[in-house]
């Protein structure tokens, strides 16, 4: 069973990212949640944006990287949106990545150097986001997925951002079920 390292988004550590979370212990993973916001939680993602904007990035990539500090280096990295800038730091740069796995998010890999050899990634994310979409982050996974010898983009009908999160608005059930399966057949072996 895989070990797996999953950083929530902008909003916090919310229920519902506990909720994903737990679905993949069901499976028998080892999953680690840390919180980057020392227990903060935001209504909107206007809201968690700024928070993010008074620690600074440089803060969100530093305490990703003390989430991980005692944990195994085979580790599984995954994040919902802002969760994906530590994660996908760690899997280009930590050795002994098993995978990395990206939601709603995903930033040129060269902002970390280049995709690490063998490892497999996933990207997901809804088609008509304008986040994911509309700011240029499904360039980014396109690239990804060419460069890794093992990437896939998977694509969702639907606007929503944070569409697997249960405990927000934006929740869309059918999609996450979906999400869910691939992250599970993801994991298998790793």
């Amino acid at each position: 069973m895989a070990e797996v390292v999953l950083f929530h988004h902008a909003q916090g550590l919310t229920p519902g990212v506990v909720a994903f979370a737990e679905e993949i212990r069901r499976a028998g993973h080892t999953v680690h949640t840390p919180d980057l916001f020392d227990g903060h939680t935001f209504d909107t993602l206007e809201q968690g944006m700024a928070h993010v904007a008074t620690l600074g990035f440089g803060e969100v990539l530093e305490r990703g990287e003390r989430a991980v500090r005692g944990l195994p280096d085979e580790l599984v990295y995954a994040g919902f949106s802002l969760g994906v800038v530590p994660a996908q730091k760690l899997a280009q740069t930590r050795p002994g990545a098993r995978g990395a796995l990206f939601m709603y998010s995903c930033i040129p890999a060269s902002e970390f150097g280049s995709w690490p050899a063998g490892v497999p990634v996933q990207v997901h994310g809804m088609d008509a986001d304008p986040i994911f979409v509309g700011e240029g982050d499904i360039d980014a996974a396109k690239a990804l997925v060419a460069e890794a010898e093992d990437g896939q983009l998977f694509l969702y009908p639907g606007d929503q951002h944070y569409f697997a999160d249960s405990s927000l608005p934006s929740y869309d059930a059918e999609a996450t079920a979906l999400l869910l399966q691939r992250v599970l057949g993801f994991l298998e072996g790793r």
